[in-house]
């Protein structure tokens, strides 16, 4: 009898599928199921062990970001010995960018499994990254190092660790735009306001200035999101330039 079979023979049907849709995502059978379901366990859910300590997925997603930072950092070393530790940073920045994990966390549709008294739909793009950040946490305390480093350089690297390419990518417009007008000495300025409209979510509206000259204007649901779109914005308007810097 294989483990899977046993697995079956001990389990209730709803741990079996469970077990057969993380062997998939893994790529390896899970030892510990309890540390895979705690990975997809959302704080709405309200859980607690023995001890009265909170039972969710965030202390996962903290240990599963330093696995992952780590095993693409040596990954890098490896791979780009010319690199120096500003290249490397920067590189691996792109690779676990939240965008980045959130892609990589919807490409295994990893919120089917979440568990949460919060309906799905309501759910922000981040669940996606930090589902996946837990789970890497989880391969960790089950399975150790190596197949944890196995998990990313497979689901993570090879299809998704271009260097060449990621040496190109842009991680925030508003970075760029910030540092070009430095180096230039020219005033900037993000003018922030609730711009609720017709729209039933809340929404933010920017307008970003250079000189006193309004360059772009964005909205979205989050300040953060709203400065980065009015800045893309704004580089695009000013690449020629911002090109020669």
């Amino acid at each position: 009898m294989n483990i899977a079979s046993k697995f079956f023979n001990s389990h209730s049907k709803e741990d079996g599928d469970f077990f057969l849709g993380m062997t998939k995502i893994l790529g390896f059978k899970p030892r510990n199921l309890r540390i895979y379901k705690k990975a997809f366990l959302h704080r709405s859910a309200n859980r607690r062990d023995k001890k009265g300590n909170p039972l969710n997925y965030e202390r996962l997603e903290f240990l599963g970001d330093a696995m992952l930072g780590t095993i693409i950092s040596k990954h890098l070393y490896l791979e780009v010995p010319a690199g120096d530790e500003g290249y490397l940073t920067k590189m691996r920045s792109k690779i676990v960018s939240r965008k980045h994990l959130n892609e990589l966390g919807k490409d295994l549709d990893l919120i089917h499994y979440v568990e949460s008294k919060i309906p799905k739909a309501h759910f922000g793009d981040n669940i996606h990254g930090n589902v996946f950040e837990a789970l890497v946490g989880a391969i960790y305390l089950d399975r150790g190092y190596n197949y944890c480093e196995k998990f990313i350089h497979q689901r993570v690297i090879i299809p998704y660790v271009d260097i060449e390419q990621l040496e190109g990518k842009v991680i925030s417009y508003k970075s760029l735009v910030i540092e070009w007008c430095q180096k230039q000495k020219k005033a900037f300025d993000y003018y922030v306001y609730e711009d609720t409209g017709v729209d039933t979510v809340k929404h933010f509206a920017v307008k970003l200035s250079i000189n006193g000259k309004v360059m772009a204007k964005a909205r979205a649901t989050s300040k953060k999101k709203a400065e980065e779109k009015a800045s893309k914005r704004a580089f695009y308007a000013l690449q020629d330039r911002i090109s020669k810097k």
